[in-house]
């Protein structure tokens, strides 16, 4: 027998809370589980979400609700999900239902079959999402693998089931900028994927605009890769190499009389503009990973809870 724990996330979710509170609970209701509990964390909602969750609360005792102080963002809440689950297994799902909860039994049999540690969902069709959505999380994962020091498996989310051991391991983790599907790659153990079709949004709008996917990608990307690094270091050579063969065609062409250096105003602004370029880009990197640092040296809380319901 197994107990089990739904992972639910939650920002301005007003028009699908309550449609996606009934499937899982009949879902879970129709699982042979010893206990499972529903826990939806409300990041710092300012539509009626904690007033609608708070209802659900106190007519179901199997529903825990976490309000943050104010919105932290989605991996926080996942974060705070895991951390307050003392269950056999979890699932982390959106309240957003375009990952079908419906699935949750398969991923279970999924996961005794495999005997799995995870099970991570990996989506074969995205229905009702932009081309240009499709293909920058496309041309993201596979350029994050190709650069990462891990693998990880490509077109996944934070949907998928996780057990007890990853996730004890997980609250192990002090970083505050979290990358959650990238560091439960990094964890190990036995993973196997699910494959499924995910569908559209059921109600309200995304809570990952262009400039959020942009931060969440930046840092996917800094936090498991040193790559960019030596990729400024190697520009920097580069460049070393360049100024050096330039200086030495302009030094010979003055002495041997095949070049007019007074006359090469746009040569030099070229250089100047190019070698500009690479020490600004070269910095913007550098500045990149000390802001990473500068933030974890600070110790700040990833997130702060304002209250428990059923807690």
């Amino acid at each position: 027998m197994k107990s089990l724990s739904v992972i639910i996330p939650c920002y301005n979710e007003e028009s699908v809370i309550e449609t996606a509170y009934g499937r899982i609970k009949t879902i879970l209701d129709s699982l042979h589980l010893v206990s499972s509990q529903i826990l939806f964390i409300n990041d710092g909602s300012k539509d009626k979400t904690p007033d609608i969750l708070s209802d659900i609360a106190k007519k179901d005792l199997s529903v825990r609700v976490i309000n943050f102080s104010r919105n932290f963002g989605h991996q926080a809440a996942v974060t705070a999900g895991i951390h307050h689950c003392t269950t056999d297994f979890a699932v982390i799902i959106d309240a957003d239902l375009q990952d079908p909860p419906e699935l949750i039994p398969e991923l279970l049999a999924k996961q005794e079959e495999e005997q799995a540690n995870v099970v991570y969902c990996v989506r074969k069709k995205r229905i009702g999402e932009s081309k240009f959505k499709l293909w920058t999380a496309k041309k993201f994962y596979r350029t994050l693998n190709k650069i990462s020091e891990v693998d990880f498996p490509l077109d996944t989310g934070d949907f998928r089931l996780i057990d007890s051991q990853i996730i004890e391991q997980f609250k192990r983790f002090k970083e505050r900028g979290k990358y959650i599907r990238g560091l439960i790659s990094w964890v190990g153990f036995k993973q196997v994927p699910f494959y499924y079709e995910r569908e559209a949004r059921f109600a309200g709008e995304t809570k990952y605009p262009l400039k959020k996917m942009v931060s969440f990608a930046t840092t996917a990307l800094f936090y498991f890769s040193k790559k960019p690094l030596l990729m400024a270091t190697g520009l920097g050579f580069i460049t070393v190499v360049v100024g050096i063969v330039m200086a030495l065609w302009y030094l010979f062409g003055k002495i041997f009389g095949y070049t007019n250096a007074e006359s090469g105003w746009t040569s030099i602004m070229i250089i100047v503009i190019f070698f500009g370029g690479i020490q600004l880009l070269t910095i913007g990197v550098l500045g990149q990973y000390i802001g990473i640092l500068f933030d974890e040296v600070k110790e700040r809380p990833e997130y702060i809870v304002k209250d428990f319901i059923n807690g």
